[in-house]
């Protein structure tokens, strides 16, 4: 068997995987590789839950077989493992890893998983290795079938347990200490709670809310301006808030907050756009995923409904009962700051198509062309 490829990360990038900007900064290498050499890598812990009429809440809990290296006979979350590494990694295809672990461990199929919701992010040590699990919830009927993997775990004590067995066993039974500690926050919450769906969205025809939309601008493209657009005609007044707004003169983040504030600004005004219709806001990163979306909602005060493409922002905000819209469809490949960035560097001047020419202008005036290309030959 082909041995697994998995992400993997260096120790001082780790923060930004809090911002959900995974892809740029995982690696791969072969599993056993990064185990030999300590390499912090990216793995998922997967709990599932169920609702029984007679037994209320159950919850799925895996017993490791005897024969696992690490903690073997030890009861932990439903399903756990490593992220495989593959070009562009997002939180939806970490989301796949956990469905995938799931089924391998427990034979639950995906399709009988009702709905899967990304909970937090956590560091782990592993003999002396950084593990930053990704821990996601799972909702299934109490009465799907299990087929447990002999070789992966205790096929007789991996089973749904009772709010009190579950108790009992994180109490009297050797169990994995990350695992234990999620088990005995999510005993103490209503999990159904949030599988609900967010409140249900006003009518599109309607125009007296206020609408969020963050993005990084590093610049701002067209495909920026058409989501712009659509949002004023469905909304009363659009919040726009630059993310990541403290970093500049970086590979990845080329201009200052304050350059993009200006961007903006000229790209509204451009189009006639009245500056009561808008506001714009500079959100600095904190690297806490929890606590980010508090920390978003503290700088740009209340709002009705959140537009973003990013399923990072899209599954943070509705996991906090937020009102989030659906994608708004633009050619994300072509609009994309790393892909205007890329063409800048290679001197190609088809970026001049992506840009409202505004911004193309200001972006000379920032000297921006130079400082681009300055940065990825520095890198």
């Amino acid at each position: 068997m082909e041995e697994e490829i998995i992400a993997c990360i260096d120790d001082n990038n780790i923060k930004f995987l809090h911002t959900g900007q995974i892809s740029k900064y995982v690696f791969p290498l072969k599993r056993s590789k990064a185990h030999e050499e300590g390499i912090s890598h990216l793995i998922i812990r997967f709990f599932i839950i169920a609702n029984s009429k007679d037994s209320g809440t159950l919850y799925l809990v895996q017993q490791r077989s005897q024969k696992k290296e690490s903690f073997p006979g030890y009861y932990t979350d439903s399903a756990s493992g490593h992220v495989k590494y593959q070009k562009n990694l997002r939180l939806e295809d970490i989301k796949e890893d956990a469905l995938r672990e799931l089924e391998e461990e427990f034979g639950i199929n995906p399709k009988n998983v009702k709905n899967v919701k990304f909970y937090t992010l956590s560091p782990e040590k592993d003999k002396n290795i950084t593990e930053i699990a990704y821990i996601f919830l799972g909702l299934v009927d109490a009465d799907v079938r299990l087929s447990p993997d002999e070789d992966e775990l205790n096929t007789v004590n991996s089973r749904f347990y009772t709010e009190e067995e579950l108790k009992s066993i994180l109490k009297e039974e050797d169990a994995v200490d990350y695992s234990k500690e999620i088990w005995k926050e999510l005993i103490s919450m209503d999990l159904f709670k949030k599988f609900e769906k967010s409140t249900a969205l006003k009518s599109e025809k309607t125009s007296s809310d206020i609408a969020l939309f963050i993005g990084r601008f590093q610049p701002l493209h067209h495909g920026h301006i058409y989501i712009i657009n659509q949002i004023l005609k469905k909304h009363k007044k659009i919040k726009i808030g630059i993310g990541s707004s403290q970093r500049s003169n970086e590979k990845n983040d080329p201009f200052t907050g304050e350059e993009r504030v200006e961007f903006i600004k000229a790209a509204l005004e451009t189009r006639n756009i009245s500056s009561q219709r808008y506001e714009i806001h500079k959100i600095p990163d904190i690297f806490n995923a929890q606590k980010w979306v508090d920390h978003v909602i503290s700088i740009v005060g209340n709002i009705d409904i959140v537009y973003s493409n990013s399923d990072w922002v899209r599954e943070l905000f509705t996991n906090k009962g937020y009102r989030v819209s659906k994608k708004v469809g633009i050619f994300k490949k072509k609009f994309n700051g790393t892909n205007i960035r890329n063409l800048i560097k290679d001197g190609d001047s088809k970026w001049r198509r992506l840009v409202p020419k505004e911004i193309v202008n200001l972006i000379k005036k920032f000297d921006g062309l130079e400082r681009i290309r300055s940065l990825y030959n520095g890198d």
